[in-house]
């Protein structure tokens, strides 16, 4: 019975919303047989948003303003009417009386559809009930919307349609536009704040021969005229570093990487990376940035040390913690590392704990899948991870005391990774062995290795000076200060599987 039920409300729908779309172009239809097609206006004089009104509304009280937006609801009083229009401000109550803009243009004004684009030549005012408003001296039919806005039935909550036709999500729910206003900021902050501290930005290239500088699967394409398969890249890391040697001591990109890998509400196929490198600094260097920049960009954004964050609170003002690896698997895991000496113990211990490895995996990776396993989902304040295998880390810099280790550090926030940086290996040797390594990997069936990069190998033989350098997931940055659950929430258009 509820089954018909629903059936029948569907049928209903769908045939009042054909009748809306039938409405609509019949009205279109007559306004071009009379000479009033709004497709043709190029331009509206606009000199005031609603927020310059809100703000304002002292200074601008009894003053006229033109303003324009988009019709988001309407009370017909008969030879008067209220509309509520919204502009990328805000939205504001809009007075609209036969008697100032006229029989004939309040006739079509009464046409108008909610969703409709106009232009209102007016001036401000506050009603009896205290809305601060624009009386309507004149009403400009500036596009008609063909099809009606979703709230008109059951609003726009779906989340798959709303990152698939996010125009529409933007037009009905403001508080996602607030969102990528804020991620905007996020980015442009960044950039001040390094260009405040002498970093250069710059471009390097987006498509690859080789796939290098991060453990990810490529995107492949193919470029006709010179017959080569060509990468997106999967990171920055090695064309930034070739800057290096040529003797940029500060450099740093935003741009957009591409790996082909699975998704999650953490991981889009696409996503924006922030990388930068610093000569004559560390991996402590990195750590100052990172925290420095966080920091920032919190009080920058966010107005505050104190970031919510679901129903928790991330204290981004105190010192950040540090961690080893080793000690976090120990605290989290009860196994101390320190103690293993060969791969049979690891993977002894790894079987005691039903830990899956692979027959490729060493010590440093096993090291890894324990701390995966068991430490990475507890760090939920700001936590610099420190000193990693060498096996998982084939770019950085050996700890001196601790060879089989790096100068390499994660940040863990909310128990993800937001950044990930290290003292960058400049020995040319040493990363040719290593390249070497990831390419063994690769002809064994891992995707995710990469190839000897030759190129940089001679770019690192005339002399790179000892380096830091840094990844941050802007993305993921954003989803924190904005208090978003998923990465589709901070993206304008995430990547989604194509409709049938």
């Amino acid at each position: 019975m509820s089954d018909s039920l629903n059936n029948n409300t569907e049928a209903n729908e769908q045939q009042s919303l054909q009748n809306e779309l039938e409405i609509r172009r019949a009205k279109l239809a007559a306004l071009k047989s009379e000479g009033h097609d709004p497709f043709i206006i190029t331009k509206f004089d606009r000199d005031t948003y609603v927020s310059d009104i809100k703000d304002r509304f002292d200074t601008l009280e009894n003053t006229d303003v033109k303003i324009a937006g988009r019709i988001m609801s309407r009370r017909d009083m008969g030879k008067a009417n209220f509309i509520d229009i919204s502009d990328f401000s805000g939205r504001l109550q809009v007075y609209v009386r036969i008697d100032d803009i006229g029989e004939e243009s309040f006739e079509s004004f009464k046409t108008y559809d909610i969703g409709d684009i106009v232009g209102i030549s007016g001036f401000v005012f506050r009603t009896r009930r205290g809305e601060i408003s624009v009386h309507a001296k004149e009403v400009v039919l500036l596009s008609k919307a063909l099809l009606p806005l979703p709230e008109k039935w059951h609003g726009l909550k779906d989340t798959d349609t709303r990152y698939r036709k996010r125009y529409l999500d933007l037009i009905v729910n403001p508080e996602v536009r607030d969102a990528f206003v804020k991620r905007s900021k996020i980015i442009s902050e960044t950039r001040k704040f390094l260009d405040a501290r002498g970093f250069l930005e710059v471009e390097t290239p987006v498509l690859h021969s080789q796939a290098g500088g991060a453990n990810a699967r490529p995107f492949i394409t193919h470029h006709n005229t010179l017959d080569i398969d060509l990468y997106l890249r999967i990171a920055l890391e090695l064309h930034l570093k070739r800057l290096i040697v040529g003797g940029f001591d500060k450099v740093y990109e935003i741009g957009r990487v591409f790996r082909n890998e699975g998704m999650s509400p953490r991981h889009n196929p696409e996503f924006t990376l922030l990388e930068l490198y610093q000569a004559y600094t560390d991996f402590e260097g990195m750590m100052e940035i990172t925290e420095s920049l966080i920091k920032y960009l919190a009080k920058a954004v966010v107005g505050s040390g104190q970031i919510p964050y679901g129903e928790t609170i991330i204290d981004i003002d105190k010192p950040f913690e540090r961690l080893k690896m080793t000690d976090a698997v120990k605290q989290y895991a009860g196994v101390d590392f320190t103690e293993i000496k060969t791969l049979e113990q690891a993977r002894a211990v790894a079987d005691s704990r039903n830990i899956k490895y692979e027959q490729r995996h060493g010590i440093g990776d096993i090291l890894n899948l324990f701390f995966e396993h068991y430490a990475e989902e507890k760090l939920i304040q700001p936590t610099f991870v420190t000193f990693h295998p060498v096996e998982i880390s084939p770019l950085a810099k050996r700890s001196p005391e601790h060879p089989e280790l790096t100068e390499r550090f994660e940040l863990f926030i909310l128990g993800r990774e937001h950044a990930n940086a290290f003292s960058e290996l400049n020995d040319p040797i040493d990363q040719r062995e290593r390249f070497e390594a990831q390419a063994t990997l690769k002809a064994k069936g891992d995707d995710e290795a990469c190839d000897v990069d030759e190129d940089f190998l001679t770019a690192l033989e005339y002399g790179m000076p000892p380096t830091g350098g840094l990844g941050i997931g802007m993305d993921r940055l954003v989803m924190l200060l904005t208090n978003s659950q998923s990465i589709r929430d901070v993206l304008l258009f995430p990547t989604m599987r194509p409709v049938d």
